[in-house]
């Protein structure tokens, strides 16, 4: 069963497990199917998560609602932030990853110098005393695989990033964490950290952490 996490009369706020594909796929109901079916009803795609990145996923509920939040995704009116847990120490330990994405071998993509139509990922970063690193990220834009790319860039693939040659893990340690948006006048912001089972090196101090569920209150870089 899907966990609804908060349910509005023009779109739920739901859990997407990692290892779940958005869409059916050979003949295995994705997530969208299995939400339409729990739900019964008329459902509308706002965005999408890799299927092996877990987390927080907007759906809505009728055709007016999908085209008001498609255009805030367009628009970047919506901030979307993620967990990730990486090894090595990058070069800073805040900044931001900017280049054009363009398709690399064995479904993979590369980060380009180039800035003709840009990929934007801003990051905190967090020892966990083990040699590993918590990262926070923001991406401006919503580019495949963004977030993978942005971090491998810089020398730090994901754990479980088995594309990206990341260390070796049981799943990709990547989270969709926070959702913030301003919908018909109204504020709204979600808050749903990772599992511990899932995400081996968190810890209780930093899930209560208030950078990291209130992560729009940091001072982020500019574009």
């Amino acid at each position: 069963m899907i966990n609804i996490v908060a349910t509005n009369t023009d779109f739920y706020i739901c859990e997407k497990p990692a290892g779940l594909d958005f869409h059916d796929d050979e003949g295995h109901a994705g997530f969208f199917s299995l939400l339409k079916t729990q739900t019964n009803e008329n459902l509308y795609p706002a965005h999408r998560l890799d299927k092996q990145t877990s987390g927080l996923i907007l759906v809505t509920r009728n055709l007016a609602a999908e085209h008001a939040f498609n255009q805030m995704f367009l628009t970047h009116t919506i901030e979307k932030y993620y967990w990730a847990i990486a090894g090595n120490k990058p070069k800073q330990k805040q900044g931001r990853i900017i280049g054009d994405m363009e398709k690399s071998r064995n479904r993979a993509w590369k980060l380009n110098k180039s800035k003709n139509n840009p990929a934007k990922t801003f990051f905190y970063s967090y020892g966990l005393g083990d040699g590993h690193r918590l990262y926070l990220l923001r991406p401006y834009s919503g580019k495949t695989h963004q977030l993978r790319v942005a971090l491998k860039s810089i020398g730090v693939a994901i754990l479980g990033d088995d594309i990206y040659k990341g260390p070796a893990a049981t799943q990709l340690h990547l989270h969709a964490s926070c959702l913030k948006f301003n919908y018909q006048g109204q504020n709204f912001n979600y808050y749903l950290p990772p599992k511990q089972t899932n995400f081996q090196n968190i810890s209780a101090q930093f899930i209560e952490d208030n950078q990291l569920n209130q992560p729009w209150l940091l001072n982020w870089p500019k574009l």
